[in-house]
């Protein structure tokens, strides 16, 4: 099964953490596992241009040349992401601004072909905020409508909250348990 990470913080931190625990539980063996860290990417922002609406192919040229193929053929995708403002960083959110491409080719030019896979993500999110969750709310509705352009129609949410500075997730005795039994679920073949 191919399988991608994508690693949403600029910091080595709780998210880090999260999405490395996610991936001791992956098989290396079994699976084909690619990991992407936009912060560490050369990707331009969407500049809106509709050089895309034609062709459902972006005209910028950077490194999303080589993200799409991954978000387009791995069958389980691992988000794991912090929280910055109630949404997710700026980083991350160019390589999700630069689907527009992925969106008119599935919703316009109704190009893309339905994968014969079920593909399944989990989502993990954790914030430095206490109480309330909008941050929750308002990250995970960014990703849920990524998610959907890329085609991948059913995820899970890990959300934690109240956990600041790096390292400070792994006080939560319950992270590995329920990370454990997340992937556990995520691999399962439907």
């Amino acid at each position: 099964m191919k399988i991608l990470a994508i690693l949403g913080s600029p910091r080595k931190g709780n998210s880090e953490i999260l999405l490395n625990e996610a991936l001791k539980l992956c098989d290396k063996n079994l699976h084909e596992i690619n990991i992407l860290n936009p912060c560490q990417l050369n990707i331009s922002g969407c500049t809106a241009c509709d050089g895309c609406k034609e062709t459902g192919y972006c005209i910028i040229q950077d490194d999303m040349e080589r993200v799409y193929p991954l978000l387009k053929d791995s069958q389980r995708i691992i988000i794991a992401s912090p929280i910055f403002f109630f949404g997710i960083p700026a980083q991350f959110k160019l390589l999700i601004d630069r689907c527009q491409c992925l969106w008119y080719e599935k919703y316009v030019l109704k190009k893309t072909k339905s994968s014969s896979n079920k593909r399944k993500a989990l989502l993990m999110l954790v914030g430095g905020m206490k109480k309330g969750e909008i941050g929750i709310t308002c990250a995970e509705a960014t990703l849920k409508a990524f998610l959907r352009t890329i085609d991948v129609k059913e995820h899970k949410t890990l959300a934690y909250l109240g956990y600041d500075e790096p390292g400070a997730i792994l006080k939560n005795k319950s992270v590995i348990d329920e990370i454990r039994d997340a992937i556990k679920e995520l691999l399962q073949n439907d």
